[in-house]
């Protein structure tokens, strides 16, 4: 048996016994592959990983960067109370109207809002609306702006808010400090400002599983 499909073999075991999607979210993997949608969401672990991320959080807002067909968004927003609010940025038009179906077939659209556009236009537009801070934030979208990410994150939340910023071990290239791919770049670099905020508290994980070899970071807002 190869290593990838021994990957594969536990992941199948995991998600059978901790976190089966239901119809709902094949629904949205479904319409998400139809609609020719790249296939990049987060697997059910990860997304029942969020999920409980939020709820052990406690969270009431999360501000999402990167939609793409909802998925995601849905395991997150399935955490919060009903007066609870996400936000969710998009740069694709196609993506965010096969993702706002998807949320409104899960019963969410009440609480989710998906806004189209650059990530790095709708954020300053956020901020000037002051809205009360994000307890999470999760961030999922082009890697080069990780870093820039990471600062409007810490912009929107207040001590004790979390981050999570998907997909930094680059099948294990960030480690190369000689890389000059921007997806490296800026992995590295929102590692690196993890690292070195004195207002962040971060550590870092690598997985393997269905997706192959990666891994996310994960950090604490200080005071």
């Amino acid at each position: 048996m190869s290593e990838s499909q021994l990957w594969d073999d536990v992941d199948e075991y995991f998600t059978t016994h901790l976190s089966r999607n239901d119809d709902v979210l094949e629904a949205a993997l479904r319409d998400s592959d139809a609609a020719e949608l790249p296939q990049i969401a987060v697997t059910p672990l990860q997304g029942k990983f969020l999920q409980l991320l939020a709820q052990i959080q406690g969270a009431r807002s999360i501000l999402e960067i990167g939609t793409l067909g909802g998925y995601s968004t849905i395991w997150l927003a399935r955490a919060l109370p009903d007066d609870g609010r996400l936000i969710s940025l998009e740069y694709d038009p196609k993506h965010a109207e096969v993702a706002s179906r998807n949320i409104a077939r899960a019963g969410l659209e009440r609480i989710v809002e998906v806004r189209v556009g650059p990530a790095l236009e709708s954020l300053p537009k956020l901020a000037d609306e002051n809205p009360p801070p994000f307890d999470l934030v999760f961030i999922d979208a082009d890697k080069v702006n990780n870093p820039n990410y990471v600062e409007w994150a810490l912009r929107l939340t207040s001590a004790g808010s979390l981050i999570v910023v998907d997909n930094v071990v680059r099948g294990g290239r960030v480690a190369d400090a000689d890389s000059k791919a921007p997806d490296v770049l800026g992995s590295r670099a929102a590692v690196e400002l993890i690292g070195s905020h004195p207002r962040l508290s971060g550590t870092a994980i690598q997985t393997v599983g269905s997706k192959g070899y990666d891994g996310f970071a994960l950090a604490r807002v200080l005071a």
